[in-house]
Formats: structure tokens, C-alpha cells, sequence
């Protein structure tokens, strides 16, 4: 059996995703980090983009997560996301006509959430 790691996803609102994985990787102020089973304890700010969790069974999650903290200790990780939701919640017509009307508002930090929507729809497809 492979080594695991216990993650735990939560958003302010609710719990996300919980299960055991092989590595998860996450965008923080610092860079995109992985983290794997045994990794040196840590704790980052997040920054908006996609979660990537590879679990245990060799699936693949992948959440659009805006703001939060990320804490690894014990073989537990935790993402504490402001939010959080699954690539498979995402409505994408929705989403893309959250871009548009973004960027017809000119408004820059929606039109970042509503990228991050959108590559985590398109990233569960590869």
C-alpha cells in the first residue's frame, strides 16, 4: 500500500472534500507547492487557483479554492479555503458568462474567480 496523507478541503461555508491521498498541490503567496506523505510540517496563505488531489484509489479531485490557509502536520493536511467548490459543482455556462460579464465591468478580481472556475472544469478533463 502506498503512503497516505489525510486532507481534509473546508470552505468557510462547509466541508468540501475529505479523504486520503498520495499528493496534493496547491497555489500559495510563495508558488505552487505539493505536498506528499512525510512532508516537513508547514502552513501557507493560499492564493486563488486550482487544488489538485491526487487520492489514494488514483483519482484525481480538483477544487477552484479563493483565498484561505493550507497547514500540513501529523500526515494531515488541511486547506481552509475562504471558497472552495469541486471542479464537478461547477456550472461552466455559468462561469463563462461570469467572465464576460467581468470583463465588460472591468473588474479584475471576478474575472480572476471566474478563470479559476473555469480551469478547474477543464483540468478534471485532461
Amino acid at each position: 500500500m502506498a503512503a497516505e496523507l489525510h486532507v481534509e478541503l473546508v470552505a468557510a461555508d462547509r466541508s468540501v472534500w475529505s479523504g486520503e491521498a498520495t499528493l496534493v498541490v496547491a497555489r500559495t503567496t510563495s508558488g505552487d507547492i505539493g505536498v506528499m506523505p512525510g512532508h516537513q510540517p508547514l502552513l501557507g496563505v493560499l492564493e486563488s487557483g486550482p487544488v489538485t488531489i491526487r487520492t489514494s484509489d488514483g483519482g484525481t479531485v480538483i477544487a477552484a479554492v479563493h483565498g484561505g490557509f493550507i497547514s500540513f502536520a501529523d500526515n494531515k493536511l488541511s486547506v481552509l479555503a475562504e471558497i472552495a467548490e469541486l471542479a464537478d459543482e461547477i456550472d461552466i455556462a455559468r462561469a463563462e458568462r461570469a467572465l464576460e460579464r467581468a470583463k465588460s465591468e472591468a473588474d479584475a478580481a471576478a474575472e480572476r474567480r471566474a478563470e479559476i472556475r473555469l480551469a478547474a472544469t477543464t483540468a478534471g478533463n485532461r
